[in-house]
């Protein structure tokens, strides 16, 4: 891919209200992401993160053991598939690549939260029924 089709696109995100983009062309990967509003100032980003649309390279790290799942839009946060059943998961439940573990309700749309990947839920948000924010960690799978 080369530098003027990811300046588009870093532009492009910059302009809209998309959260996070990814684009993969033969075998490069590109992911631009923006800070959501409670963020703060650039300077106060982790290294890998440097400005509101930044560009980071989609390469897998020894480092990195546990994956975060963020909301990707705004919404009410439902935890568990209809009222009073129990919810999709629980920490320490084993979840497999493409299980729900959410859904957010967005204007009267029910988004289903799929695990990016299977391993061990480590963390999870305590919010049910309320109201999160686009880019917010829900959970984080080990």
């Amino acid at each position: 891919m080369d530098l003027s089709k990811i300046k588009t696109l870093i532009d492009f995100v910059g302009r809209s209200n998309i959260a996070e983009l990814t684009v993969t062309e033969k075998d490069v990967t590109v992911r631009i992401f923006r800070a959501s509003p409670g963020q703060g100032a650039a300077g106060e980003f982790p290294q890998k993160a440097g400005s509101p649309a930044s560009l980071v390279p989609d390469a897998p790290s020894s480092i990195d053991k546990t994956h975060a799942v963020k909301a990707p839009v705004f919404g009410v946060l439902h935890r568990a598939p209809a009222p009073g059943e129990p919810p999709f998961v629980a920490i320490g439940d084993e979840v497999e690549e493409g299980q729900t573990l959410f859904i957010i309700e967005a204007m009267k749309v029910f988004n289903k939260i799929a695990a990016p990947r299977a391993g061990r839920i480590t963390h999870l948000i305590e919010i049910d029924g309320g109201e999160i924010e686009t880019g917010e960690l829900l959970a984080e799978i080990a």
